[in-house]
């Protein structure tokens, strides 16, 4: 559906040449959620924005649905954009204009007739929940409203691609939620091919099939989201990944009980799908002579599966305590024994 192929994006400067996007090689298949994270300044912004040429690459091709996007003329560009929603972080509404007419806009620039516009507008307005609110102007709109307008605005020409400038980043968590949901529906109803960057884990691990992590211009990692939240490669992701599972208050609680805790092994299990419902400290209990004390866990659901971890302290007498990891390892949960944060 998408190639991107030795993407370069470099800008002249005073102070020399910078090569905000260098040598990126992407694959995104069609109907995916594809999630790109990094922090400012990583590129990301710019990256995303060569996928409808609102920056040109100074090297390398976009490739969308079998059309090279830098080598079409206007005309074909005009044509190939209508077929690339773009949706941002500030909204990007016509403030003069009601919630009607900001999604009516790219219609009438299509030329499309005034009243299969109106057909589309009211079908857009009920797939995004804005039933009710076609009259009103975006000051009288709430933040998670205006994106939603945003949305439907960008799905006016029926695209094939959705593109989304972090899209929740001016939201509140649960606005940011509702939205996240109605672009995991939007992906399922439309088949829809959505590409997302953000700088937040938590809209990654949400509703992205597949991620890439971006550093100083670069794709550093890249794979299913799972396998990425399993197994991190990269200092860069590791750090995302630890805002989910390892918030700062695990990290406060887990070195209070390497502070204080003199014997024993403070370890953390990973589980993933079925397994992170499993009674398995009941079987550790049953089955050895250990203390088994919880400090903390989480489990999260990702858009494929769920992934837990569980922070536990094991006490007891050592070689009791290592025939304890050795049946949790051998129950395929990854273990992993915590000596410092």
């Amino acid at each position: 559906m998408i190639t991107l192929s030795d993407i370069q994006k470099i800008f002249s400067t005073k102070d020399g040449s910078v090569h905000a996007v260098d040598k990126v090689n992407l694959q995104i298949n069609e109907g995916e959620i594809f999630g790109i994270i990094g922090y400012s300044g990583a590129g990301k912004s710019t990256l995303i924005r060569m996928l409808n040429m609102l920056e040109r690459p100074t090297h390398g091709e976009v490739v969308i649905a079998g059309k090279e996007l830098s080598k079409l003329s206007k005309k074909e560009l005009r044509k190939a954009r209508q077929e690339i929603g773009m949706i941002f972080q500030h909204f990007n509404l016509l403030w003069s204009r009601t919630v009607f007419e900001n999604i009516e806009f790219p219609l009438e620039i299509a030329g499309v007739p005034k009243e299969k516009r109106g057909e589309r507008v009211r079908e857009l307005i009920s797939l995004v929940g804005l039933e009710g609110r076609d009259g009103s102007y975006p000051s009288q709109l709430s933040g998670g409203q205006k994106q939603r307008v945003g949305i439907a605005r960008a799905l006016a020409n029926n695209p094939k691609v959705l593109l989304c400038d972090e899209a929740t980043s001016a939201l509140d968590p649960k606005t940011t939620d509702s939205i996240l949901d109605l672009l995991v529906s939007i992906n399922q109803k439309l088949g829809l091919t959505v590409i997302l960057i953000t700088h937040e884990m938590h809209v990654i691990r949400k509703i992205c099939h597949q991620v890439a992590v971006m550093e100083q211009g670069k794709i550093v990692e890249q794979g299913p989201v799972l396998d990425v939240f399993r197994h991190p490669q990269q200092n860069m992701t590791k750090e995302f990944v630890k805002q989910i599972i390892e918030p700062e208050e695990t990290k406060e609680s887990l070195a209070q009980w390497l502070q204080n805790s003199e014997e024993g092994k403070v370890v953390r299990l990973t589980f993933v799908g079925k397994d992170a419902e499993r009674p398995l400290i009941t079987e550790l209990i049953r089955k050895f002579n250990i203390e088994v004390n919880i400090l903390q866990g989480k489990i999260s659901k990702t858009l494929e599966s769920s992934y837990g971890t569980l922070f536990i302290h094991l006490r007891g007498e050592e070689p009791e305590i290592e025939k304890a990891v050795q049946f949790i390892r051998q129950e395929q949960v990854e273990l992993e024994v915590i000596e410092h944060v």
